[in-house]
């Protein structure tokens, strides 16, 4: 069952579109993350969701019912926002049963509410300190809590980590994960951070500029993103795209990388469209963690490439080479010797190869 259906969707503030004919589909017990640089319009979709923005065009269907028209208090949502957004007169019992208590549900109801996700979450010694009282991550528990006790159909989160430590931030994804394993509730979660989207979502919409770009599963969006903006969003540090040509010599391709005379033969590719491949400029998509030191693979290109710079950053290293003229990164531990302005013997893995058209930048 499709929990919530988005269709056709389009929102302009002024003359501004913001939103360009979204269709969404999520179903029940999934964890979809909308992801994508600020101005995007992921924040305005959750907001429209919610009710809090009204449409230009399009519908959006709660469990099969149009819900474009109705207000926020009706369509069984519950929003936990960046802020938090608890009252700060009252303590946490109240903050987290105020809905219930404005839905006028028994008292009964709420205490048993309150007793299972307070304990759920680990707050109930909370329970009668003020929002100032609690540190980044209790409030951000407390304002969860005060969605959980409403059993809402879908979950909205609105960047609910930006506020925390590094260090926080990764204890609170992990519960947040948790707690989807064990409620097996819908969510719509936004973020900008891929790390938190790649390691929360089912699935995953990558926005720009009010377009959703790839919906799709996270290792689908790494492994095969559908254009070279979302090969370049995701990853850090992203795939490397190298501009070139195709060449096509009766069944066999290979790509020529503009100012070298290597070929480079693409056997494992799964092609859209194989029909008239040759001269066409492309993008050769790589990732640096595909590129390697030693040879693991039997298809494993060898390349000799100039190491120009490396980055330590404790575990790893970031190495920049030269091709032809085009940078180039590749991933290492960081206990390997590379050796700066010196030709480097490495190994291309080409099973892991993504190719880009030059003019449209779409998968090919």
């Amino acid at each position: 069952m499709k929990t919530l259906k988005i269709e056709d969707l389009s929102k302009n503030f002024g003359s501004t579109e913001v939103l360009k004919k979204i269709n969404l589909e999520i179903d029940e017990g999934n964890f979809l993350v909308l992801l994508g640089p600020s101005g995007c319009g992921k924040s305005t979709l959750l907001n429209i969701i919610a009710g809090l923005e009204t449409i230009n065009e399009g519908n959006v269907y709660i469990d099969d019912y149009n819900v474009s028209k109705v207000e926020p208090k009706d369509r069984n949502i519950a929003m936990v926002f960046q802020s938090y957004a608890l009252y700060p007169s009252m303590n946490v019992k109240e903050n987290m049963i105020f809905g219930l208590k404005q839905a006028k549900t028994s008292k009964e109801k709420i205490e048993e509410q309150l007793k299972k996700v307070s304990s759920f979450l680990q707050v109930d010694s909370l329970l009668e300190r003020k929002p100032s009282q609690l540190s980044g991550g209790q409030r951000q528990r407390v304002a969860i809590g005060r969605a959980l006790v409403r059993e809402p159909r879908i979950f909205l989160f609105d960047e609910p980590l930006s506020n925390l430590d590094a260090k926080l931030r990764v204890e609170m994804r992990r519960e947040i994960k948790k707690l989807h394993q064990q409620l097996k509730t819908t969510v719509v979660y936004v973020t900008h951070d891929q790390t938190e989207a790649m390691s929360l979502g089912t699935k995953i919409a990558i926005m720009n500029h009010g377009v959703i770009q790839q919906n799709d599963t996270p290792e689908n969006i790494y492994n095969k993103p559908s254009n070279t903006f979302v090969a370049d969003f995701i990853g850090s540090p992203s795939m490397n795209l190298i501009k070139g040509n195709l060449k096509q010599n009766s069944d066999n391709i290979s790509f020529i990388a503009e100012g070298s005379n290597l070929e480079i033969p693409i056997k494992h590719y799964d092609f859209k469209n194989k029909s008239e491949l040759s001269n066409n400029e492309v993008y050769f998509g790589i990732r640096p963690e595909h590129i390697y030191f030693k040879k693991l693979n039997e298809d494993d290109l060898e390349i000799n490439l100039r190491a120009d710079l490396s980055e330590y950053i404790g575990h790893e290293q970031i190495v920049t080479f030269n091709f032809s003229n085009q940078e180039i990164l590749a991933k290492f531990p960081s206990t390997i010797n590379v050796e700066l302005n010196k030709e480097t013997k490495l190994y291309v893995d080409l099973t892991q190869v993504s190719l880009f058209d030059s003019k449209n930048e779409e998968r090919i």
